[in-house]
């Protein structure tokens, strides 16, 4: 609240604009809704009476002011306006405008809920990888093509017999003639096959050799290939190649080599390959107790002995040969060679 001074006027001098005491804004800004109130020259406040007590008329409250003339002018109470806020000017330097403020990187989440919000996800993925696995598995293409088919079970019964029809190997009850189970492989089809202690033994024509559990034809065990062997397969029907040499060795005879597999893990043993300018011929072998004896023709010769080649389960009989474990650790062989030739493969 401004208080405004109190100018008393004598009735009978001319009437002149009083000249009031400015308590608000400056004369350069004007009073918003109030006029500016002239400026009285020198002259006109020459003449005007100065009042006797100012202090007392200067004191809001009190009564002296009012008794001293009838004609009192109460001044209004303006109360001075707040200047108008201006923004700043925004600061400049001479290299250009000031860059603005970096902003502010928000702050991490805390742990929990970190956790809670991919713990659904980590859970989804957890459960997909079964699921994804089971199906690969079935929609991966069997090794070697294999397929084999269980007809019947037949708990503690014989051995069955084995014989291949068409593009199938078939192990059948005897007695029957029922099937028990049932081996092929895409796009092959089997040469021959031959039982050797528990196991199904079979040639493909794409030189392939098979075991396969005899018994209930649960797993096909091992494969083997036979290399350059293909094309002979197919014009002479595979007659011969499959020998059992004993009750742990198998030879897979070729015209150009025989090679003898532990029936155990089909890890090959020994090989013999054919002399220079021979070849052996599968289809005329005979087995004689322990020795499988093998033509080898050839085309120059100076007697028939030499054509004659007598193989077992250590590889090639001759005098002084150095005897050969075939057996896996932990198995005992009761037949003993004294004299064998020399070690092809050591024990493993």
């Amino acid at each position: 609240m401004v208080v405004l001074p109190i100018e008393v006027t004598d009735p009978e001098a001319p009437a002149r604009h009083p000249q009031a005491t400015p308590t608000g804004p400056t004369p350069h800004t004007p009073t918003r809704g109030t006029a500016p109130l002239p400026r009285a020259t020198h002259a006109e406040s020459a003449l005007l009476p100065r009042p006797a007590h100012a202090e007392s008329a200067l004191l809001p409250r009190s009564t002296h002011a009012e008794s001293v003339s009838p004609r009192l002018v109460r001044a209004e109470c303006v109360s001075s306006p707040r200047p108008p806020r201006t923004e700043p000017a925004p600061r400049t330097t001479s290299t250009g405008p000031r860059p603005a403020p970096a902003e502010r990187l928000p702050s991490p989440a805390p742990a929990g809920r970190a956790l809670r919000r991919f713990l659904p996800t980590t859970l989804a993925l957890l459960l997909a990888v079964p699921l994804l696995a089971a199906a690969h598995h079935q929609a991966r293409t069997a090794p070697y093509g294999d397929h084999v088919t269980v007809h019947a079970r037949v708990d503690g019964g014989d051995r069955p017999s084995l014989r291949t029809t068409g593009a199938t190997v078939e192990a059948y009850d005897e007695g029957t003639g029922r099937p028990r189970w049932t081996y092929t492989r895409e796009g092959r089809r089997p040469m021959a096959v031959v039982p050797a202690r528990g196991d199904a033994i079979a040639l493909w024509d794409d030189g392939l050799v098979t075991a396969t559990v005899r018994g209930d034809g649960s797993a096909v065990r091992w494969h083997r290939a036979l290399p350059g062997a293909a094309p002979w397969l197919a014009a002479h029907r595979g007659g011969g190649v499959l020998r059992i040499l004993g009750p742990r060795m198998l030879a897979v005879v070729t015209p150009q080599r025989v090679a003898a597999y532990r029936i155990a893990d089909g890890d090959l043993r020994w090989v013999l390959p054919a002399r220079q300018g021979c070849a052996f011929e599968p289809a005329r072998a005979v087995r004689v107790r322990t020795a499988l004896l093998i033509a080898q023709p050839c085309a120059a010769t100076d007697s028939w002995t030499g054509e004659i080649v007598a193989v077992d389960e250590l590889g090639r009989i001759t005098a002084d040969r150095t005897p050969l474990d075939n057996e896996r650790r932990g198995e005992h062989h009761s037949v003993e060679h004294p004299h064998t030739e020399k070690v092809v493969a050591r024990p493993r």
